[in-house]
């Protein structure tokens, strides 16, 4: 079977006629690395000192040792699927697939219901798994349309240049 994929020129196209519809169909999806934070406690960070020293901080944040790959899928209102990969697994074309099958689909049918039935705009990176003939054929068969990734696009791919540009999550809020 053979995807549907709407490109870049069509998309903008799209958008004009059909607007809100457009964009409530679209499921995006992608890799990444999140790290665990260890919080020094109170207790941990206590020290003693005399009345007229000022406190010293409460709690400090290193980074942790763990270090898990999340799948995740979204849409305009949110979150659909996090899927933590299990530590020491690949994600290759048959996890890739499976996770689509087992974990996505079902996910969509809960927490959007009707959405599956609308017709859903896919869109991940062009990643080998991703384009793998095992997934497409999936996503083929539920008559997803994908929507086309435009190559090397830094604006969308942040970690293209990982050698060369170290990008931090900025952390919000008092520690």
């Amino acid at each position: 079977m053979k995807v549907t994929t709407t490109t870049n020129g069509n998309f903008l196209r799209r958008f004009r006629t059909e607007q809100n519809d457009f964009l409530g169909r679209i499921i995006t999806g992608d890799e990444t690395w999140v790290y665990s934070w260890d919080p020094e406690t109170k207790r941990q960070s206590a020290e003693w000192r005399d009345f007229d020293e000022p406190r010293p901080e409460k709690v400090r944040r290193k980074q942790g040792a763990l270090k898990v790959m999340h799948m995740i899928f979204f849409d305009v209102n949110g979150v659909i699927l996090r899927w933590p990969v299990p530590i020491g697994t690949t994600i290759n074309a048959q996890y890739y697939k499976k996770v689509l099958q087992d974990k996505l689909r079902p996910a969509i049918r809960k927490k959007r219901p009707g959405l599956l039935e609308s017709g859903i705009l896919f869109h991940h990176d062009n990643a080998p798994v991703h384009t793998a003939r095992a997934v497409t054929d999936v996503l083929a068969g539920y008559k997803w349309e994908l929507l086309e990734h435009p190559r090397y696009s830094p604006d969308l791919a942040p970690y293209t240049n990982a050698g060369k540009r170290k990008w931090k999550p900025k952390i919000v809020g008092k520690h």
